[in-house]
């Protein structure tokens, strides 16, 4: 076996002719096999792109230093090392999400992105790796019906191309219902009054709306929405048809994250509970 001190040792020719070719080529030969098993690590390393919107607090945002920060990024980076990924982000519009992975411009999705049977059409998912209801927020102070007739007329305001649009469109026809391409948006709205309501993750609305000075105007209302038909099975990780062996390791590495401690580490930095399976999914 070669040592670190073959750098420093002098070969000594005590034969003639092509039997010192020979003993020089196994030389070279181990040299190179022994360069080669160094970098064996460093090669086996895959290189993963992960999609993320930048735009979703606290799940995913940007912070005033330019640094990608959120939940949905400390997932991502933990399972990263788990599975032993180099992994790198890119930014996206949330209504790109889904065409630029299919574009491979990345090749996972890791947003908060439901898992839902019409983006299954499209996309393979992981296991869920969080779950919680969505929630309308309104001005305090402010009451509504929540039915279909209750919310007629009414200004409702949702992300584009989410299920909490869907959810909208499908259950309160009547309303006037405007999308905005990312979530600040639509919040400002609502503290604007330009919006009676807005649907949104609840979580979202109060960690990354309610909870900060422009959300000190409002307050969630009504019951929490969780139903599978529009809300899906929680948050996964979206990847690229026929890319299972990436599915699987992004799997495997949940649970792990799970059972050692880490996703508890994570979701208490920025939550008070358990994010990963709220009461009434």
């Amino acid at each position: 076996m070669l040592g670190s001190g073959m750098a420093g040792t002098v070969f000594v020719d005590t034969t003639k002719g092509r039997n010192t070719v020979k003993r020089l080529t196994y030389v070279m030969a181990a040299l190179l096999a022994l360069g080669l098993a160094a970098g064996t690590a460093e090669a086996q390393m895959r290189k993963v792109l992960i999609g993320t919107e930048g735009a979703y607090p606290p799940f995913n945002s940007i912070d005033p230093n330019g640094e990608l920060v959120g939940f949905d990024v400390d997932i991502a980076k933990a399972l990263c090392e788990v599975a032993q990924f180099e992994c790198e982000f890119v930014v996206q519009d949330w209504d790109g999400m889904i065409p630029g992975l299919i574009a491979k411009k990345y090749d996972a999705i890791i947003a908060s992105m439901s898992i839902t049977e019409e983006r299954k059409e499209k996309v393979d998912f992981t296991g869920k790796y969080y779950n919680t209801p969505a929630m309308f927020a309104a001005t305090k102070g402010t009451t509504f019906e929540f039915t279909a007739d209750g919310l007629a007329g009414k200004v409702i305001g949702a992300q584009r191309a989410t299920i909490h649009e869907n959810f909208l469109r499908d259950n309160f026809p009547n309303a006037d219902i405007r999308v905005y391409a990312t979530q600040d948006e639509a919040n400002a709205d609502l503290a604007a009054g330009r919006l009676d309501l807005v649907l949104a993750d609840s979580v979202a609305l109060d960690e990354g709306f309610i909870k900060t000075e422009g959300g000190a105007c409002c307050e969630l209302v009504g019951s929490g929405y969780s139903d599978p038909k529009w809300f899906g099975e929680g948050a996964g990780i979206a990847i690229r048809k026929g890319e299972q062996d990436l599915v699987e390791a992004f799997n495997a590495a949940i649970k792990t994250i799970r059972e050692d401690g880490t996703y508890k580490a994570i979701n208490d930095k920025y939550f008070a509970f358990d994010v990963y399976g709220e009461a009434g999914m």
